[in-house]
């Protein structure tokens, strides 16, 4: 490698020091300490301040098995092929389970599935073609020589862009699983097509799911089959209201969907927990706009017609928006603590617009935790680490033997993060990492939610006058603090005594 006496060479040394030390720098116990059953702070929350929570229904009070994605993905792909007229050969196209990742960009115009991160870059390796990734070389080539996503292309403010859309719904995996496929197959039977065309036909049909109610029957014929850890919403709705807190429900399902699956869940006097309940909100509008009124239900679901001029318990009420429902209640500010899964439909307005804390019900997060809980992780992590640390400072030396070790450790540095991207999804990564880079969804996480939990039964490991404090993360200024800083002390300003005489 490099000759002894080098002033790179120990550098190199170095690197052998810690690359054998390295299961010695991880103290005991640390792979130990993330539990999926945490709730994470990104704000400071006192929930003694709290006296009325909120919820979403779909993936919020109820969660739902795999087992629903799987359906959604073949009356969908069946759509396709019967309304649509697509080739008959998509049907052989079965669901790919853990293919797609919630967060996920999908260029509308080129037809390609990409993850994107918080400065509106694409990660190289996420971009698939259909079921195929592309080359890194092909994706610079076809976005003019960088990898970036202008602002002006990307997403707007709920995730709908003029040509790239995010999906941020768990709903949407099995759309973005049949856009993939749908895309293969016509690639690679080499039949022309239109990306645009296929992305509104693929939309249209994952739609029909919904607005025929087929997902709403699946669910209702067999409960036990498609919801989860319906005692645990029990559980939380049951403390919330035993210790003095108002509960209302807002969510765009119907209310008979609703009121089978809280029966379900919670028992056939569901309804007493609630203080409000409105159905088919029609969110995010519902935030936004102050258009529609507030309709009562009756007991058999039907629309009534006297004006609203009260929001009352034990009645169930339809559409409505947020500025009559700020009026009729008076719940305003940081007293209210609203829990959804949709960051932008659930969350953002609310927090933003209205100063309601926020919690994102983040499912996603129970297998993420026990990745990085694993030992392989932590090792593999805290080598990257501090292996960037050591290529930082072996870029200041110019001759040719210590050139060709920061090449080797570049080539290192790659294998090491498609590792650690391999151990969360193989085609995409963790859902709040782009290598090193938070996520586009990640960033909006942060930006749109107080706290955000694995479930809603998360709660009932914290006493009801907690308060969650985010952890003090060191800002790249900050305390050196991180592995590669420590491993190379903390060397940021190669050129320090160069430069002294212009100071």
């Amino acid at each position: 490698r490099v000759a002894s006496g080098k002033p790179s060479s120990g550098l190199v040394h170095a690197y052998f020091i810690v690359s054998h030390l390295l299961p010695d720098l991880i103290p005991p116990g640390t792979c130990n300490l993330l539990n999926s059953s945490t709730i994470f702070a990104n704000n400071e929350v006192n929930l003694a301040e709290v006296d009325i929570y909120g919820f979403d229904y779909d993936y919020t009070l109820a969660l739902y098995s795999n087992a629903l994605d799987t359906m959604i993905y073949n009356t969908a792909r069946d759509f396709l092929i019967e309304h649509f007229k697509y080739p008959e050969g998509i049907r052989k196209y079965d669901y790919i389970p853990n293919f797609a990742a919630r967060g996920l960009h999908y260029d509308i115009q080129k037809g390609l599935l990409m993850k994107i991160d918080a400065f509106h870059y694409i990660q190289s390796g996420t971009v698939y073609r259909g079921l195929s990734p592309m080359p890194d070389e092909e994706v610079l080539q076809l976005y003019g020589g960088t990898y970036h996503i202008p602002l002006q292309q990307d997403s707007g403010f709920y995730g709908k862009g003029p040509k790239v859309k995010q999906f941020m719904d768990i709903f949407s995996i099995p759309e973005m699983t049949l856009l993939a496929v749908a895309n293969d197959f016509f690639i690679t039977n080499d039949i022309p097509y239109d990306p645009v065309h296929l992305f509104r036909d693929v939309s249209e049909a994952i739609g029909m799911v919904h607005l025929k109610g087929y997902m709403y029957k699946w669910v209702m014929e067999d409960l036990d089959k498609f919801i989860l850890r319906g005692e645990e919403t029990h559980a939380v709705l049951h403390r919330l209201v035993n210790n003095g807190k108002k509960l209302f429900l807002i969510t765009n399902s119907p209310f008979s969907f609703v009121d089978k699956g809280m029966m379900h869940m919670v028992g056939k006097n569901w309804r007493d927990f609630f203080d409000v309940v409105i159905v088919q909100a029609d969110k995010p509008h519902f935030f936004t706009d102050c258009i529609k009124p507030f309709r009562r239900l009756d007991g058999n679901g039907d629309l009534r017609w006297e004006k609203i001029n009260s929001l009352d318990k034990g009645q169930i009420y339809k559409q409505g928006n947020l500025f009559d429902f700020l009026r009729l209640t008076g719940w305003r500010g940081s007293k209210v603590l609203y829990f959804g899964d949709h960051l932008y439909s659930d969350l953002a307005d609310l927090m933003l617009r209205h100063g309601w804390r926020t919690a994102a019900i983040v499912p996603e997060l129970e297998q993420e935790t026990k990745v990085v809980c694993t030992d392989r992780y932590a090792l593999n992590l805290t080598w990257l680490q501090a292996l960037t640390g050591l290529m930082e400072r072996m870029q200041t030396h110019r001759d040719p033997e210590s050139k060709q070790v920061f090449r080797e450790w570049q080539n290192e540095r790659e294998e090491l993060r498609a590792m650690i991207k391999n151990l969360f999804n193989p085609h995409f990564g963790s859902i709040f990492r782009t290598r090193h880079n938070p996520t586009y969804f990640s960033r909006h996480l942060c930006r749109f939610s107080d706290i955000y939990m694995t479930s809603l039964s998360c709660l009932l490991n914290y006493d009801l006058s907690y308060t969650f404090y985010p952890r003090r993360t060191p800002l790249q200024h900050e305390a050196p603090l991180w592995m590669d800083q420590l491993c190379t002390g903390c060397m940021k300003t190669p050129y320090l005594e160069e430069m002294s005489h212009i100071r």
